[in-house]
């Protein structure tokens, strides 16, 4: 192992305010339906990563208009796609699978590739069911990365039964480009049930903004009716997903910490952090746009389905493992295959610190026990990095691999993690970026 970085442990009790950067789900939702808008727009205080930075790349390299504007703000202007382009998808899966279906709408082939391990990233049902609504996909066989899509100016539409059980962005990149389709999408799903339904949710509500008629009334089918997509500006809200360690910072230490603009109202998974952090016996405050956490002074296990939740499940587990008492968390199948394996992935560097903990076909059991400092591994993994970091908190000589990996949707999280953690006087700041 190479890369070693020494995670910090506070010396004092915490009392921390910190700001977070922008929504990448957000934000990747907002330039894609930018794109194929009807006219320009804007997405307010876009976060800048790795991921959105590879979807503006991608939207680009097709001929949007992306241009950073004097405040920050990403001025968007849709063009007409009439290029052949390569994509890469790094390890976002909102490239891999959000910008497909609206290739089908250029003129040109597109061809996909990304980082080694996104090759193993699911994503052949949303290739067969594009298929099925006429746009013509050439991936060997394989049902995975590398792959083309050839695109001939518009897409026929109509409707398609596919399995969505490994991911919800198999519905979401389908309901996006769906409006512009000739006679729309109506989307079924078969199987088992659809992860991360706040996703979805999502997307539908930003697609309602827009002026775009979906129907989500029944159970497992979203439709999407044909017309166009009306171009809106979008404020982005701080990622919630990304407030998970620097919560856990008041959970596992007793301290306090305040997250600014915690939207009243969201979609996010991550706003499930308040309940979660009080079943574990933290005290969570949401008042006048700021969220607040207090520690207890020991953290409870809990016995939680994370389904709906399930990037959150690094985060949670480590404090599990700081618990004293038994922790179940299940319901989270599908996020074996997110950026690695994760159930595996948390079962084995959390046991290499000495955590008592055992794997199940769809989570983890983890039960009190000493840990020890060591190296934690993070697999390339964004939310890995969140749960090593985490430990450190309590556990002294954490050694977290690769913390550079929590650029695919934090910019420089180390950072703003040691400010937070030692403690400064403007707490963390947001982040900043490179313009597309």
């Amino acid at each position: 192992m190479s890369d070693l970085w020494p995670a910090p442990r506070p010396t004092e009790t915490v009392d921390r305010v910190v700001s977070l950067p922008g929504s990448k789900s957000l934000t990747n939702r907002a330039l894609v339906l930018a794109a194929i808008s009807d006219g320009p727009s804007v997405v307010r205080r876009p976060l800048r990563s790795r991921d959105t930075l590879l979807m503006a790349a991608a939207l680009t390299s097709l001929g949007t208009g992306i241009d950073e504007t004097g405040s920050g703000d990403w001025a968007v202007t849709p063009a007409a796609w009439d290029r052949d382009a390569d994509v890469d998808c790094g390890l976002a899966g909102t490239v891999m699978r959000f910008v497909p279906p609206v290739v089908g709408l250029a003129n040109g082939t597109v061809r996909f590739d990304g980082d080694p391990h996104m090759r193993q990233r699911p994503v052949g049902q949303m290739l067969t069911a594009l298929g099925a609504l006429g746009v013509r996909v050439d991936d060997g066989g394989r049902g995975a990365l590398p792959f083309a899509v050839h695109g001939t100016g518009s897409v026929p539409g109509g409707t398609v039964t596919i399995d969505a059980s490994a991911s919800s962005q198999f519905v979401s990149a389908l309901l996006l480009a769906g409006a512009r389709y000739d006679h729309g999408v109506d989307v079924r799903h078969v199987g088992k049930p659809v992860p991360s339904l706040p996703h979805i949710e999502m997307t539908v509500q930003m697609l309602r903004q827009h002026g775009v008629d979906v129907d989500d009334s029944d159970a497992n089918r979203w439709s999407v009716a044909p017309g166009p997509v009306r171009a809106v500006d979008h404020d982005i809200e701080p990622d919630l997903s990304n407030a998970a360690p620097f919560l856990a910072l008041a959970a596992a230490t007793g301290g306090r910490v305040t997250v600014t603009d915690w939207p009243a109202a969201t979609t996010q998974p991550g706003d499930e952090l308040r309940e979660i952090l009080t079943l574990m016996g933290c005290e969570v405050t949401l008042a006048d746009g700021d969220l607040t956490v207090a520690g207890p002074p020991r953290l409870s296990g809990v016995d939680l389905d994370l389904h709906d939740v399930g990037e959150l499940t690094p985060a949670v587990a480590a404090l599990c493992a700081l618990a004293d008492s038994p922790s179940h968390l299940r319901g989270v199948a599908h996020i074996r295959g997110h950026e690695t394996d994760r159930i595996t992935a948390l079962a084995t560097e959390l046991g290499r610190l000495g955590a008592d903990v055992t794997e199940r076909e769809d989570g983890l059991t983890i039960r009190p026990a000493t840990l020890h400092g060591g190296s934690f591994r993070t697999y390339a993994d964004h939310r890995m990095a969140h749960a090593g970091v985490i430990l450190g908190l309590a556990v002294d000589d954490v050694l977290v691999e690769d913390i550079g990996t929590t650029a695919k949707t934090f910019p420089d999280f180390a950072s703003a993690w040691s400010r937070a953690v030692h403690g400064t006087p403007s707490g963390v700041g947001a982040s900043t970026g490179t313009t597309p």
